[in-house]
């Protein structure tokens, strides 16, 4: 067990460190600490409050949540979900992470639309996504991006099916369609779906079952796994200034760990789980010598962009009892459009999707139960709202809402909107396949240093994180994974040691 002694130091205390750590503590490592910039735990993983709400800032939906989730098992093992998410038929349901929720429609020109004669436009997105998740290599067509080819394939399909309708009726479901398609940017977390690259778009994968939130806040599961680790394993307000690897003139320790302040801390094995919006920037200073090319190649040409949620309480529902989701459309956007004209003065109809959350149970002191809606909004005009007021929010929301209620009592009350643009230790929110994204950018970004035809000391430098998964990135699921993934690394790499180390053990020497 004294091959179980390395010295192993975890850059972010976010779900992949954390979960890194509590496989490797459980494995028998005496010497693991986390190094965390910040003065909490959890990362991209924060749960807030609007009144009686609970709200949360960062992941929102355990995504896929069946037996073949991690995440799900953990969940619900914690007793952290209802009764219901558990149950074996929305475990067996295959939705693609579509979830057939009750929809309300309501136009720009103040009126509730029918959910019926608007469901064709949801169909057709629906099909396209599907079918450009399918599309390979020359098919006969010049689409680059996702973006592309439901723009152009939605007009081309709405022609053909919709011809016998009014052309009033078909224009306001190519509209519907443009409200569907933003917020298709906010899965990807992309300014536009022309960023999405075709091919790219199909190394997802996604999981059965019906997806689902943890009511008490996603911040639950942190505690829990937290809890089971040893409480001085985490240094926190500890950023991390410089990584030196692949020392080749000191032959005692492996990696320095310089920290702000200028502690140095002597590892043989780093593990990193900073977020890829961070790397992108930060690279070049945090790596001595600098990341090899291929990987630098790799950051720069994934994806990462920004989806924002703007929280919004009112003081009565104006949707339907069973409505779960709203879509917010625009007249005028018969083009299919996934991005505004003017960011200024027109960020707000970036913001079409609005879900809504479940009534709070009504507090012992409060004399009626909260009404809160979630706005869901992406790429620059989510980095657009991030440092306007609250008083500048909630001026653009009401009018918002005006326009589309066509009631003027319809007014917010309180509002809670997030900023992980501005988050200097995330730089946005997760990653998507970019323009010339393939799965060997995945790949790289996952391969430890030094590479495997270096000579020096191996596995130095590992990386974990939802940009480093090869098919659930983005996902808190895929994050978890990578950080057992990189534990099970090191795991395995000390057990072939112990092994090599003790070629003649006898038999019985495997039951101690």
């Amino acid at each position: 067990m004294a091959d179980r002694g390395a010295r192993i130091v975890i850059i972010g205390c976010g779900i992949s460190g954390i979960s890194a750590a509590h496989r490797l503590i459980h494995a028998g490592f005496q010497n693991v600490r986390i190094l965390e910039a910040t003065s909490r735990c959890g990362g991209r993983i924060k749960t807030d409050r609007l009144g009686d709400t609970i709200t949360e800032i960062g992941a929102s939906y355990i995504h896929g949540p069946s037996e073949e989730n991690p995440l799900f098992c953990l969940a619900r093992d914690y007793g952290l979900l209802d009764p219901e998410a558990a149950n074996p038929e929305n475990q067996a349901m295959d939705i693609d992470e579509r979830p057939p929720w009750v929809s309300n429609f309501f136009s720009s020109s103040g009126q509730k639309l029918s959910a019926e004669e608007m469901s064709p436009a949801l169909d057709l997105f629906n099909e396209l996504i599907d079918d450009s998740s399918q599309l390979r290599v020359n098919e006969g067509n010049s689409w680059r991006s996702v973006g592309q080819f439901i723009k152009s394939e939605a007009r081309k399909r709405a022609a053909e099916r919709w011809g016998n309708k009014e052309r009033t009726t078909r224009e306001q479901l190519l509209c519907a369609v443009s409200a569907v398609l933003k917020g298709e940017c906010c899965s990807s977390a992309t300014h536009t779906m022309e960023n999405i690259d075709l091919l790219g778009f199909s190394m997802y994968k996604s999981l059965p079952g019906l997806d689902c939130t943890i009511p008490g806040g996603f911040e639950g599961l942190v505690k829990n796994l937290m809890e089971e680790l040893p409480a001085d394993l985490v240094t926190y307000n500890q950023p991390v200034q410089r990584i030196h690897w692949n020392d080749t003139e000191s032959r005692a320790n492996t990696v320095t760990v310089e920290c702000d302040g200028g502690q140095r801390i002597a590892a043989d094995h780093v593990i990193v789980t900073v977020p890829l919006g961070y790397l992108k920037k930060h690279h070049s200073a945090l790596f001595n010598p600098p990341l090899p090319t291929h990987k630098l190649n790799s950051i720069h040409r994934l994806g990462f962009g920004t989806c924002n949620k703007i929280y919004v309480e009112f003081g009565s529902r104006w949707w339907d009892a069973d409505c779960e989701i709203i879509y917010l459309v625009w007249n005028d956007e018969e083009d299919v459009v996934d991005q505004v004209s003017d960011l200024k003065s027109s960020w707000i109809r970036k913001m079409s999707v609005f879900t809504v959350l479940k009534q709070a149970k009504k507090a012992p002191t409060s004399e009626a139960s909260s009404h809160v809606l979630c706005g869901w909004i992406a790429g620059h005009e989510a980095e657009h709202l991030e440092p306007l007021t609250e008083q500048e929010v909630r001026a653009s929301l009401t009018g918002l809402f005006h326009t589309f209620t066509g009631d003027l009592s319809v007014t917010p009350q309180r509002i809670l909107f997030t900023q992980w643009f501005r988050d200097r230790w995330t730089c946005g929110s997760y990653c998507h396949p970019a323009i010339g994204c393939s799965a060997k950018d995945l790949e790289n970004m996952m391969e430890p240093l030094p590479t495997g035809d270096s000579q020096a000391q191996p596995l130095q430098v590992l990386f974990a994180g939802e940009a480093t998964h090869p098919h659930f990135y983005s996902t808190v699921h895929g994050a978890l994974l990578t950080g057992w993934r990189e534990a099970d690394r090191l795991i395995g790499h000390y057990a072939s040691f112990t092994s090599c180390r003790h070629p003649q053990r006898k038999e019985t020497d495997t039951h101690r």
